[in-house]
């Protein structure tokens, strides 16, 4: 998978196409598995790169969501559940299981959220990770040895899942691409184009990379664009009303040595209504996440310092060593492209349902929803994009559809594992080329095989594409990330044939992509590399 070959698929095309999809996150690239798993012409077309956005930016967990079970909303539980189920089915090496503990303070906890989790569970069916069970003061002690034990009674387990949410996105482009579709990143689109009836029937782009400029038809156009939906819509029809209602979230990284164990931490209810997590993921402590409104969608939102000191306060309620700004190693912001609804009053109210909306201009959009959701979400998507485009009826098969690198992950301590299938190439390059088992950074587990091989294989053009998706480095330690960069990007120009003038704007670019990522530290400084 190229994009050079991409280009010259677009480039080449000599009719219209079935579907033509706006957006590269998990929403954009599923519709592009599920059209092109049905034989449907599909093109995708991304501004940026892939899970530039919220897709990368998620708290990392395949889960049906307790928060809705409390909610009432119990058929968005079911459905996330059964998802959940066939995710971890269909990409085991990125989807694991994970046990999540509830601790309890008070006398009523362990009874009351015991019997939740149990229905929680009991939703689940067939598709279950395992029982919940409540625990002791000692057991939830050895389980979670850094809790703060003041108070505490003890515990309730429940299981759900954790995932990579980037590397399961660049798998399924890549799945989408064996299937048949056509993806670009880099590819912006400026404008929609019209039949002679006013419905939209094409889109005009750009290449980003290059400057050039294309126009390419479809039967039906899907915006799948998530937080930038409504800007979209507006190439249409400038009069539309918003449907997006955005609100964004944090997450504060930590080095493991807070949350040692293999399990997490539930907290049910905080200060601002929200649950919050503290996970294990990739040798690391992740905690989050906020809710908080915001007026406008950007592509790099930042931390609002609010928000850093209400996770750092209600971390601290239940960790022994409460974590400092000394401690952050990185933060990272997502947006929620989350539909406006009559009567909400704050954005954590509304509801994460997935809606397809069809404009009068025959646009069909599909916003909110879940990452867990996504292939469900697809499946709905398709089945309408086929009937307004009146393309022949075809049934979804992605229900059992493998991701590219499916396997079995068999040791989870090797950091190549995450691969899948592909591990065994990349040690193959290693053994033609021994340098590329050299290490990034001290601090984190990547090599320089993995820069190649993303180059190469997984579309990656830049170094924010690289330290920030392909790898996870940026949103691991910003610090290491931008020790690193000098380095990969020496890579990526000898890969793709840049020069130096080429290196120092990424280096300068990169820089500044990373800022949002650091955190200004007890004594006023923000901790730098460069």
């Amino acid at each position: 998978m190229t994009r050079s070959e991409m280009m010259n698929r677009l480039r080449s095309h000599p009719a219209e196409w079935d579907i033509i999809v706006i957006g590269g996150g998990a929403t954009g690239v599923g519709v592009a598995i599920d059209a092109a798993s049905r034989g449907y012409d599909t093109l995708l077309l991304e501004r940026s790169d892939f899970g530039k956005g919220t897709s990368s930016r998620s708290t990392k967990l395949v889960h049906g969501g307790v928060r809705y079970l409390e909610q009432g909303n119990v058929s968005l539980v079911m459905e996330a559940l059964k998802e959940r189920g066939m995710l971890r089915q269909n990409a085991p090496h990125l989807v694991s299981d994970l046990a999540f503990i509830v601790p309890n303070y008070d006398w009523w906890e362990a009874p009351f959220y015991g019997l939740g989790l149990k229905l929680y569970n009991l939703l689940s069916g067939k598709y279950g990770f395992g029982p919940s069970k409540i625990l002791s003061r000692e057991e939830t002690l050895d389980r979670l040895p850094t809790i703060n034990k003041d108070g505490l009674r003890g515990g309730v387990v429940y299981y759900d899942g954790q995932f990579d949410d980037s590397r399961l996105l660049i798998n399924m482009v890549i799945t989408a691409a064996e299937q048949g579709a056509t993806l670009l990143n880099y590819c912006s689109v400026s404008g929609l184009t019209k039949d002679s009836e006013g419905f939209v029937n094409g889109v005009t782009g750009r290449d980003e990379e290059t400057g050039e400029e294309f126009s390419a038809r479809g039967k039906t156009v899907v915006n799948a664009t998530g937080p930038f939906s409504d800007a979209i819509r507006r190439l249409a029809d400038p009069s539309i009303e918003p449907m997006i209602s955005p609100s964004q979230g944090i997450h504060l990284v930590f080095d493991r040595s807070f949350l040692p164990g293999d399990a997490a931490i539930m907290v049910p209810h905080t200060s601002d209504g929200r649950v919050m997590f503290a996970i294990p993921w990739h040798g690391h402590t992740l905690v989050g996440t906020t809710d908080t409104a915001i007026v406008e969608s950007v592509a790099d939102p930042s931390p609002q310092e609010e928000e850093i000191e209400f996770l750092l306060k209600t971390a601290g309620e239940y960790l022994h060593h409460p974590p400092t700004r000394d401690d952050v190693l990185s933060v990272f912001t997502g947006i929620r492209p989350l539909v406006k609804a009559v009567g909400a009053k704050n954005t954590a109210a509304l509801s994460r349902d997935h809606t397809i909306h069809i404009d009068e201009s025959g646009l069909l959009n599909i916003a909110g929803g879940k990452w867990t959701t996504y292939r469900h979400m697809a499946e709905d998507c398709v089945n309408h994009a086929a009937t307004l485009g009146k393309l022949p009826e075809r049934d979804c098969i992605t229900r059992r559809l493998p991701i590219h690198g499916h396997a079995e992950r068999t040791n989870r301590a090797d950091s190549l594992s995450i691969y899948g299938s592909d591990a065994s190439r990349i040690r193959a390059l290693i053994h033609t080329q021994p340098e590329l088992d050299e290490k990034l950074s001290e601090e984190l587990p990547y090599i320089t095989a993995e820069v190649v091989w993303a180059a190469r294989n997984e579309m990656a053009r830049t170094a924010e594409d690289v330290l920030g998706r392909r790898t996870r480095a940026l949103f691991l330690n910003s610090k290491a990330a931008i020790a690193a960069a000098p380095k990969v990007i020496s890579i990526l120009a000898r890969e793709l044939e840049r020069d130096s003038q080429w290196e120092s704007s990424q280096l300068s670019e990169f820089q500044k992509i990373a800022e949002p990522f650091e955190i200004t530290t007890a004594s006023g400084m923000t901790q730098r590399s460069y």
